[in-house]
């Protein structure tokens, strides 16, 4: 892969020339540098980018959007665009089709901060008055009061019906796509401090997949509120300075940045005549599964063994590797476990031969960035040819061992080639709280003098372990055999040494061997499809601990402070945790309740007593989880953090003038024992409650998963994206099993709230497709599936509920709101492009079907255009799970694909409700389609397999399209 984009925005740096500037001086005197070596503004703290000016204009966002805009999400629109013109965009063109936008966050945006504090602060305003009153205040006053409080908040904090679209992470890559027109795919990611490293990860395996042409990777990390901080130093990971190296370190000081990296293949970029920073020949990630409280791997096995297995598959030998960027995070445990891995995987090499550094010497922990600020920082080094220093407050003793082959570059000089013409190599570690790990290895690129176009690129020379360039001898792989067909479907053939392997083009089929989920009140499979047998909505009012009909409920009016619906799939959450897990009671609390429910249906997932043996979870394996990446856990404890920062406001109210200083102080007291004390002491598992990608880490962990953790929002399509990534790691062999799924307890007041304003929810229910639809109504849901290769699932003999025989995903590159016939036309036949068979062999599509009119419209005539190109046996049957459950946003496709995966075990179409008239502008004859109330039996043709569709199509225009088969149990012996 070559990096043929790069930007960079820190404090005091804008650009990729200024952060070489800042990286490669011996003593950068920067106010970033300054802070990261104790001299900055406070406690582990660096500077910011809040002064950072940014032309919003310039991206045609409408006026009545700018406001609403997360910082994070502007900061991000400005990196892509300087990554894009370091690149030479737009005077050299992308592939704007097969173009992908990954974008890297962790914990809450402020937009999402202020959202849940103007919300919360209604009920705090409650208080007020009714303490007002205790006090001594007349009713007029205390009215007054609370009054003057909501008006101020409500400056302070602003507020759009655009809210809820503003705030959320996925927004920001769908911003993206459409200020440039990208119709790839479009997600967020979260994977704490390895988030960087996941989302490159995640763009090369598109690009060698053949599923992208260039990938857009951004990441970026603000201090977006105090609480973030506070968080992590009650883990005991934040210092006064920062000293990389250190093997007494107490931690680092923490950075902000935002930067980005632009790739493609380089066959690609070399027949464009790109400008090629560096290559990246592998970028691998590895997890280190210990139950218990969050924290780094310790293990120095597990590191030399992930940076041996990368070198391998790169081919390329230690020895030839002259650099590397160490994650040199400042806690001695882990610092002490890195270099030990490291002198152990260069043990022999001369003495002083591998210089070692880390961008944290200037920046500080950019946490979600560190990776793309790492990456880029050695592709710059590696395309001026020149060593950058590190810069240390005092030696580390780990370097004055006599004979240890790293060395700590104190000055920056001539990085010369390798021995006998050799590339300059080096690689990248990096590391997460969660117990991620990463390892990339980047290749130097001949400049164009040293290198003619069409040559073909020296390093691709021969595998023959002859090591002229360095390089090992390549991997091996076992073939799957491909075997001629007699039907519409391709035979796979298992071959004996147990291994199979066959390119991601070539779409091997993928086993679903197990699934699990619980909507609503139904918290298992089995009551979830007797729920859909029946006819009969799961929808209803929500409890009031949920939704406090005072405070919140305002039937019949949009309001930016109220629902005008009470109506929702709501859940009770799980009261302990799954039996067999040691997690504490009070650990247990400290989890959102994304985290806990997740853990409930993991358990049903992984039940001993499962139809798939423990084969189907041994290996190498990615857990990939939907989920908002702001949980209401962070939320939560933000706006409950800055409610107790409003004592001195509300002192001064006009409208409580007339109390004494002794009212006002019980006043105070009596709000804040309603309000709960303030939270002086912060725990640390605050932290893990708070991350999103935490849901994903917590089911490796706590089950031994050797699995990488990973948590994916692209709006409504979350769980279709974390599933595309499941199969994307399956096909191209970076994981034996995949745990994929999606999660969201939409019933909440924020979220009604936020959607109320913008006028999405139903003012009754949930109605898919019917004349009456008017909005979706919310719900809350899990739905996870366990997947493995189709040749190691029938080898191993596991139950098969069902294949994965494609994934297309697209970007309308429009508008984030308005749904498009094209995009969602784009994403089904990507979809199809990956089988062998037409749409006119599948019989059910499970719909999106949000539930309003323009959005049932758009996606009929969608599924018209690409379902009705050929006449058809039978009628599409076509139903939505959202009419039984409500929307559950992140968990939408699980909970669709849980209902399709369902009713073809049962060989049962499944019904929809709340259809009283079809929509007659549905124009279904054109598939032709129809939409039953009724169950009916599932027939198809003899020897024909059953296949569905499942479509979720989210917010920022982000759209998924799923081809599922039956697994015909006569084709058990070998091959089908």
């Amino acid at each position: 892969m070559a990096i043929v984009g790069i930007a960079a925005l820190y404090p005091g740096v804008q650009g990729p020339e200024e952060y070489w500037q800042l990286v490669s001086e011996e003593r950068p005197d920067t106010a970033v540098s300054a802070a990261a070596h104790g001299r900055g503004p406070g406690l582990g703290i660096s500077p910011g980018l809040d002064d950072m000016e940014v032309d919003v204009a310039r991206f045609g966002i409408p006026p009545a959007q700018a406001g609403s805009m997360a910082r994070m999400q502007i900061l991000m629109l400005e990196a892509a665009r300087q990554c894009l013109a370091d690149a030479g965009h737009p005077g050299r063109p992308l592939p704007v089709e097969r173009t992908d936008v990954v974008t890297g966050t962790c914990f809450g945006l402020d937009r999402q901060h202020a959202n849940a504090l103007r919300v919360e602060a209604s009920r705090y305003a409650r208080e007020v008055e009714r303490a007002a009153l205790s006090a001594g205040a007349d009713r007029e006053s205390a009215g007054q009061a609370a009054e003057e409080l909501r008006t101020l908040l409500a400056r302070r904090l602003g507020g759009s019906p655009h809210d809820r679209v503003g705030e959320m992470a996925s927004t920001i890559p769908a911003r993206i796509a459409t200020a440039f027109k990208f119709h790839g795919r479009t997600l967020a990611m979260e994977a704490a401090d390895a988030t960087s490293y996941a989302a490159v990860a995640q763009a090369v395996q598109h690009l060698r997949g053949g599923l992208s042409d260039a990938a857009l990777v951004v990441a970026g990390q603000r201090r977006e509120s105090p609480l973030f901080a506070r968080a992590l130093d009650a883990k005991g990971l934040i210092s006064t300075v920062s000293r990389p190296f250190a093997a007494d370190g107490g931690g680092f000081v923490l950075g902000e940045g935002v930067g980005a990296l632009l790739l493609k293949r380089l066959s690609t970029a070399v027949r464009d005549g790109d400008r090629i920073y560096a290559t990246i020949l592998d970028c691998s990630l590895r997890h280190d599964p210990r139950p218990g409280p969050f924290s780094s791997s310790l293990s120095v096995g597990l590191r030399r063994s992930t940076a041996a297995d990368s070198l391998r598959a790169a081919a390329v030998r230690p020895e030839a590797i002259q650099y590397v960027e160490c994650v040199g995070s400042g806690v001695g445990q882990e610092v002490r476990a890195e270099l030990e891995a490291l002198a152990a995987l260069h043990e022999g090499a001369a003495a002083g031969s591998v210089a070692v550094g880390s961008v944290k010497d200037r920046l500080g922990h950019t946490f979600a960035n560190a990776g793309v600020a790492a990456i880029s920082k050695v592709a710059l080094a590696l395309h001026h040819r020149r060593i950058p220093p590190q810069w240390e407050a005092r030696s580390p003793s780990e370097f004055e061992r006599s004979g240890t082959p790293l060395r700590l570059p104190g000055a920056s000089g001539p990085w010369p080639p390798g021995d006998e013409g050799r590339p300059r190599r080096a690689t990248v570690h990096g590391a997460s709280l969660t117990g991620t790990l990463c390892h990339l290895v980047l290749e130097e690129h001949p400049a164009p003098e040293e290198h003619p176009a069409g040559q073909g690129h020296p390093v691709r020379e021969g595998h023959d372990g002859a090591d002229r360039l360095g390089r090992a001898p390549a991997a091996e792989s076992v073939p799957l055999t491909r075997l001629p067909g007699d039907g519409p479907v391709a035979r796979y053939a298992v071959q004996d040494s147990g291994s199979a392997s066959v390119s991601p083009s070539d779409g091997e089929p993928i086993a679903v061997v197990a699934l699990a989920g619980w909507f609503a009140d139904s918290p298992d499979a089995e009551s979830f499809w007797h729920a859909v047998r029946s006819g009969v909505s799961r929808i209803g009012p929500v409890p009031e601990t949920v939704l406090d009909r005072d405070l919140y409920y305002a039937p019949g009016a949009l309001s930016l402070t109220h629902s005008y619906t009470d109506q929702g799939g709501h859940t009770t959450l799980p009261a302990a945790p799954p039996p067999g897990l040691r997690i504490t009671s009070s650990r247990y609390a400290s989890m959102d309740g994304a985290q806990r429910l997740a853990l409930g249906v993991a358990a049903q997932l992984l039940a001993s007593d499962a139809p798939h043996g423990a084969s189907a979870v041994s290996g190498r394996g990615l857990v990939a989880v939907g989920s908002n990446l702001g949980l209401t856990r962070e939320r939560r404890a933000n706006a409950e953090s800055s409610l107790q920062d409003l004592e001195e406001t509300v002192a001064q109210l006009a409208a409580l003038n007339g109390l004494s200083p002794l009212q006002k102080k019980s006043l105070l007291t009596s709000v804040r024992e309603h309000m709960g004390p303030p939270d002086e002491a912060v725990l640390p598992d605050l932290l893990d409650g708070c991350l999103a990608g935490g849901i994903a880490a917590l089911l490796a962990n706590e089950y031994g998963l050797d699995a990488v953790p990973l948590a994916v929002e692209a709006a409504c399509a979350s769980s279709l994206a974390a599933l595309d990534m499941a199969v994307g790691a399956l096909r191209s062999r970076t994981a034996d099993f995949a745990i994929a799924g999606g999660v969201e307890l939409a019933c909440n007041a924020r979220d009604m709230v936020l959607c109320s304003a913008l006028g999405l929810l139903s003012h009754s229910r949930n109605a898919p497709f019917d004349a009456g639809a008017d909005g979706f109504t919310p719900g809350d849901g899990c739905g996870l599936f366990l997947l493995r290769r189709y040749g190691d699932a029938l080898r191993d003999g596991d139950e098969i509920l069902g294949l994965i025989r494609g994934v297309g995903a697209s970007n309308d590159a429009k508008s984030l709101i308005a749904p498009d016939v094209g995009g969602q036309t784009r994403a089904m036949e990507r979809a199809f492009a990956q089988v062998d068979f037409a749409p006119s062999a599948v019989d059910y599509l499970e719909a999106h079907g949000t539930g309003t009119k323009v959005g049932d419209r758009v996606e009929i005539a969608a599924v018209a255009r690409v379902y009705g190109r050929a006449p058809r046996a039978r009628p599409l049957e076509i139903g939505s799970a959202k009419s039984f459950y409500g929307h559950t946003f992140a968990a939408a496709g699980s909970a669709g694909l849980l209902r399709t995966l369902l009713a073809m075990r049962e060989r049962t179409l499944p019904p929809n409700t709340n259809l009283r008239t079809i929509n007659p502008a549905l124009d279904l004859a054109a598939v032709p389609a129809r939409v039953s109330t009724e169950p009916s039996p599932w027939v198809t043709g003899p020897g024909q397999p059953r296949r569905a569709a499942v479509s979720s199509f989210g917010t920022g225009g982000i759209n998924y399209h799923v081809l599922v088969e039956e697994h015909v149990e006569e084709h058990r012996g070998g091959s089908r």
